[in-house]
């Protein structure tokens, strides 16, 4: 079962770890070469579809796989102060800043009717979000590779797989 917990907790960091990577080698480089009204709309669909059963499994088991794992840690101190730290790290760098910095942003951006703003009203609105988007995008990126990373570590001093 510990090993069990152990794995599901790496893979799925590892795979929120590469989707936030791959959206910020990718999407943001992307974005940036179009104009503001097709950002916009396409940072509003985005943001739609990303709401879906893959993104949750990945995105909130990250963080209940860490919790989970901390839990069954105690009896090796190393490692369980090495997922202690990268759950903390995930809970408030990766999970924190989308709850209270990226989804209030989505949420704006989504109440926004582009079709009625003119031309340096979209401007505005899109550097406003598209500058602190990605701030907040680059901490959570950061935290979440910092906590994969800690888990890496974590694996060689415990040495299970």
């Amino acid at each position: 079962m510990k090993t069990t917990v152990y794995f599901i907790t790496v893979l799925l960091n590892a795979l929120s770890a590469g989707f936030f990577f791959a959206w910020s080698a990718s999407v943001v480089l992307g974005t940036k070469k179009v104009g503001d009204v097709t950002y916009l709309e396409a940072m509003q669909s985005i943001n739609r579809e990303i709401l879906n059963p893959v993104f949750f499994i990945v995105f909130f088991g990250s963080l209940i796989a860490l919790v989970a794992n901390t839990c069954f840690q105690f009896n090796n101190r190393s490692v369980f102060w090495l997922i202690l730290i990268a759950t903390v790290i995930y809970f408030f760098g990766t999970f924190g800043v989308t709850a209270f910095g990226n989804v209030p942003l989505n949420n704006e951006l989504d109440a926004l009717n582009i079709n009625q703003l003119n031309a340096s009203k979209l401007k505005r609105f899109r550097t406003y979000y598209e500058t602190n988007w990605n701030q907040y995008h680059n901490i959570r990126t950061l935290s979440n590779l910092v906590s994969f990373t800690l888990l890496l570590i974590s694996i060689f001093i415990k040495r299970i797989f």
